[in-house]
C-alpha cells in the first residue's frame, strides 16, 4: 500500500550520478515504518512501547523526512526541528546541563547521519537491525526487538533489490530511534561519568553512520569544499567502487557497526542483562 501510495503521488528516488539503482524507486519503506510503530503503541499502549515525548518526537522526525521527499525543505530548517524533536525526549530526563546539551546535538546527528549512510539498498536498515539487536540482547528494554523485527519485514522490499526505500522520513525516523531511544535507557548513567568519557561513549555508540559522517565532513573541508556537499566518497561507495558485492559491503560495514556500538555498550557497563 505504501509503495503505491508513493507512486501514485509521485514520491520516488531517481537514478543519479552517486545512485546505485538505474530506474525510479518509491520511497514508501518509511511511512510503513512509522504507520506500524504507531499502530502498535496504540494497540499495546503502556506494554513495551513508547513513551509520550519519544512518539511525539519520531513523528516529527518523520515528517519532516516525509515531507523533505516530496518537496526539498532547507537543510538548516530540517536540522532545528530534529534539535526541537530531541528536545522534546531529553526534557524529562534529569541530566546536567553539559550532558543534556551533548545528548542534543548527538541525537539530531544520529538522525542526519542514518539518512546520510542510505545511500545502498539494505545498508540503513541492517545498520538499523544490528543496532536493535544489541539493544533487545543487553536488555536495555522490549521495544528494541519490536523495531528489530518491523525493520527486518520492510528490508525484504529494500534488499538485494529494492522494490521501495525508506526515503528520509524512513531513514532519518530510524536514526532517531536508536539514539533518543537509547538516551531515555541510559540517562542515568551517563550522568554519572566524566564528560569526555561520554563524548567518546556517544562516538562509539553512533556507529558507522556517525563515524562515515564525521570522515566525509572532515575530508570535504580538507579538500576546500562545502562539508555538506554531496559526493561518491561515503564507505560504501568506495567499497562498491572497488568491485565488493552488495553482500560483502553490507556484511563488512555491519560487522564494523557491531564492534563500534558493542564498545560503547561495554563502556556503559554492559547494559541491564550483563
Amino acid at each position: 500500500m505504501t509503495i503505491r501510495l508513493a507512486a501514485r503521488y509521485r514520491i520516488i528516488d531517481r537514478p543519479g550520478e552517486r545512485k546505485t539503482h538505474p530506474e525510479d524507486i518509491p520511497r514508501g519503506g518509511g511511512l510503513a515504518l512509522w504507520s506500524g510503530l504507531m499502530l502498535w503503541s496504540l494497540v499495546a499502549w503502556g506494554n513495551g512501547t513508547m513513551s509520550v515525548p519519544l512518539a511525539t518526537g519520531a513523528s516529527l522526525v518523520f515528517f519532516v523526512g516525509y515531507i523533505d521527499d516530496m518537496r526539498p525543505l532547507p537543510p538548516l530548517f530540517r536540522l532545528a526541528l530534529h534539535l526541537v524533536a530531541a528536545f522534546l525526549v531529553l526534557l524529562p530526563l534529569p541530566l546536567p546541563y553539559g550532558i543534556r546539551l551533548l545528548l542534543l546535538f548527538w541525537i539530531a546527528g544520529c538522525t542526519s547521519a542514518f539518512n546520510l549512510i542510505d545511500g545502498m539498498n539494505g545498508l540503513c536498515l541492517t545498520l538499523s537491525m544490528s543496532s536493535f539487536a544489541i539493544g533487545a540482547a543487553t536488555g536495555f528494554g522490549s521495544f528494541w526487538g519490536l523495531l528489530l523485527g518491523i525493520s527486518a519485514g520492510i528490508l525484504f522490499w529494500n534488499f538485494p533489490k529494492a522494490k521501495t526505500f525508506l526515503g528520509d522520513g524512513g531513514s532519518t525516523l530510524l536514526g532517531f530511534l536508536w539514539s533518543a531511544l537509547l538516551a531515555e535507557e541510559t540517562g542515568a548513567i551517563l550522568q554519572g561519568m566524566p564528560f569526555h568519557m561520554v563524548v567518546l561513549l556517544l562516538l562509539l555508540l553512533g556507529g558507522v553512520p556517525i563515524l562515515d559522517t564525521s570522515y566525509s565532513i572532515v575530508r570535504r573541508i580538507l579538500h576546500g569544499r562545502s562539508p555538506f556537499s554531496p559526493d561518491r566518497g561515503h564507505f560504501h561507495h568506495r567499497l562498491l567502487d572497488a568491485g565488493l558485492h552488495g553482500w560483502g559491503v553490507l556484511a563488512i560495514l555491519n560487522l564494523l557497526h557491531i564492534a563500534l556500538v558493542a564498545s560503547g555498550i561495554y563502556l556503559l557497563g554492559g547494559g541491564p542483562a550483563l
